[in-house]
């Protein structure tokens, strides 16, 4: 079973699952905590292969590689275990996918998304370093290749404690397991021009940064199609929102989940 550590609040009901991305692990959320357990029971998941979830414990599915499907299942099992029913689900980069996922899933289970950083489609820019990164990744040390995306994903300097955080996180994989991910990547476009054709009726928010070049406008394109959801975007940020503007992104997050019915 995924690593998972959970806060309780001595009142509410509600809980809030968060769902990092890539490379990274629960500690992305460490300016989220403060605030969200004021409010709700929080629950912080390392991913297969992530943080302190091993790949060890995943021998008979290594084979096959990893799906999208496989990744999100394992958050299930979490929930299954800790007996949570449902729960307002927030995520980051890649992390938003899995989320939109267990929604196609499990739809019950999620009563929200915040989707901060969403990943919804690889333009030509990104399409072009996942295809250069595929060329390399055999012969070049996988660091080498996260290093590049940290910095073409978070270029800017005042970015620099998201890609500090995000490059150690990713030194906790070893080789073979950030291959077993980079083959999702090819999974991207397919699944989100899929959940871009059908109409969702889980309430979400969109938190994007207004700098992060590579994905926010196809979530403005995403947003202006499904009528339950809704964009905010943050000035001067880029694509780590939680991390570069972790107080527009609490006080976002926040309302839009205590307002869901």
């Amino acid at each position: 079973m995924l690593y998972h550590k959970s806060i309780l609040h001595p009142q509410s009901s509600q809980w809030v699952v968060f769902i990092h991305g890539a490379g990274g692990s629960s500690n992305v959320w460490f300016k989220q905590i403060k605030e969200y357990k004021k409010h709700f029971n929080l629950l912080f998941i390392d991913l297969r292969g992530h943080g302190k979830s091993k790949a060890v414990s995943f021998k008979e599915k290594l084979k096959k590689g990893y799906t999208f499907n496989d990744v999100t299942l394992d958050i299930v099992q979490v929930l299954d275990h800790l007996k949570i029913k449902s729960a307002h689900f927030v995520g980051i980069s890649l992390g938003t996918i899995i989320i939109q996922k267990l929604a196609e899933l499990s739809p019950k289970r999620v009563q929200s998304m915040v989707l901060g950083g969403a990943v919804t489609r690889f333009d030509f820019r990104s399409n072009f370093l996942v295809k250069l990164g595929d060329m390399f990744k055999h012969i070049m040390p996988y660091m080498w290749l996260y290093r590049l995306f940290a910095y073409v994903l978070m270029p800017q300097k005042g970015q620099g404690e998201s890609r500090s955080l995000f490059i150690n996180d990713a030194k906790k994989l070893c080789q073979k397991e950030f291959k077993r991910w980079y083959k999702l990547a090819a999974d991207v476009n397919p699944l989100m021009k899929y959940y871009k054709s059908i109409k969702t009726h889980t309430p979400t928010l969109y938190l994007m940064g207004g700098n992060d070049y590579l994905f926010l406008r196809p979530v403005k394109e995403i947003v202006a199609k499904q009528e339950m959801s809704q964009l905010t975007e943050i000035v001067d940020c880029g694509h780590v929102c939680n991390i570069e503007k972790s107080d527009e992104f609490n006080f976002h997050s926040i309302n839009f989940i205590k307002n869901i019915n």
